[in-house]
């Protein structure tokens, strides 16, 4: 809700800066793009600043909407966080927080002259009301995650734009046509999903990568940093073709994204690659198995409409370039951190989610 008075006085008098809150995860940073975008194309001359973590920054860094990208800091003395959050303090004419967390409402209400943010349907959350001027009620099961962020456009009367848009410079393009060395066609992998109730069974990987070195199509493997995730790539990689190319931990989110644009197929689970390459438009095959699909399915490239773009339960979907595949079981999405409810846990729909399934989709987009 917003007042008719507030609403009106945006529109007489239009905000000149904007600060967008995404204090979360890359994937969720991803996929505020719409709504920054929304905010930009209404107020072009607006000056538009981001909040976000110091590990996702990277997502929006070439954004040509976003004047800066600003990473919360960590690591400070208390003095030190207190000066921080104070030179915030009444900055921007609107700032919009794009979660419902305590932690985006905080310096919505630190930072904007006028504040609109994502609230949860609970009685311990109405706190947040005297934060802000305006909110919209937060659904965390059936409305999808770029909706949801651009329900706070509609509350501020603007009209919405659906795309995620991705940007990387020359250098990131050179560096990946370096890289790839005139490599003709691609299938990019990213075969770790950071938690395990995520993840695909390794003996499927070995066979869709063998099937793609069948058809004369090159496999890159992508990954973070992260040196357990490496260890994982890299320990797979030897059962893999002798021409595979992993990229894991070489590559900035800019030059992922070069990458995977220049993919004939790309084939993941649900991590922020698998809405990468979805966005961008490569053909791409999204592993899901307790996630919400409703919430979490990948935005496929020109999908213009308020629904989500994916049921809750159906083992194949297919949506212009993302084919989504869902365990079996009528328990799948069950929405819980694997079979054994911990983030090391298994999950048994993804573990008999065949190899063959993934190439069947394969063979749709190829």
């Amino acid at each position: 809700m917003l007042s008719n008075a507030l609403l009106g006085a945006i529109k007489m008098k239009p905000p000149k800066k904007i600060l967008v809150i995404i204090t979360r995860r890359m994937g969720d940073v991803l996929l505020t793009a719409p709504l920054i975008r929304t905010l930009k194309s209404a107020w072009t001359h607006a000056e538009l600043d981001v909040l976000v973590f110091e590990n996702t920054r990277d997502v929006l860094a070439h954004h040509p909407d976003i004047r800066q990208v600003i990473a919360l800091p960590s690591n400070l003395s208390s003095l030190a966080k207190l000066k921080w959050n104070l030179s915030l303090w009444n900055q921007y004419d609107l700032a919009v927080s794009a979660l419902p967390s305590d932690r985006a409402t905080f310096y919505a209400w630190l930072a904007g002259k006028t504040r609109v943010g994502l609230l949860e349907e609970k009685l311990n959350q109405n706190w947040k009301k005297h934060l802000l001027h305006g909110w919209v009620m937060f659904d965390n099961l059936n409305t999808h995650t770029v909706s949801m962020g651009l329900k706070l456009s509609s509350l501020l009367g603007l009209p919405p734009k659906y795309d995620i848009d991705v940007f990387w410079s020359k250098q990131d393009s050179d560096f990946i046509d370096k890289t790839l060395q005139g490599c003709q066609k691609m299938a990019v992998l990213h075969l770790y999903p950071k938690y395990a109730y995520k993840m695909w069974h390794a003996q499927a990987w070995i066979e869709v990568a063998s099937w793609l070195h069948a058809q004369d199509i090159q496999v890159v493997l992508t990954g973070s940093s992260d040196p357990s995730e490496m260890g994982y790539i890299q320990a797979l990689q030897s059962k893999f073709p002798a021409s595979t190319l992993n990229l894991s931990g070489v590559l900035s989110f800019a030059q992922l994204a070069c990458l995977i644009k220049k993919a004939a197929i790309y084939i993941g689970p649900d991590t922020v690659a698998t809405h990468l390459s979805a966005a961008m438009g490569t053909p791409t095959v999204a592993l899901f198995g307790p996630s919400n699909p409703v919430k979490w399915g990948p935005w496929p490239k020109g999908y213009h409409e308020d629904k989500s773009p994916w049921v809750m339960q159906s083992p194949i979907q297919r949506n212009a370039n993302v084919v989504l595949l869902q365990g079996q079981g009528d328990c799948v999405p069950c929405f819980l951190e694997g079979c054994n409810r911990n983030l090391n846990s298994r999950s048994r729909c993804l573990d008999e989610l065949s190899a063959q399934c993934v190439i069947d989709a394969i063979k749709e987009f190829l």
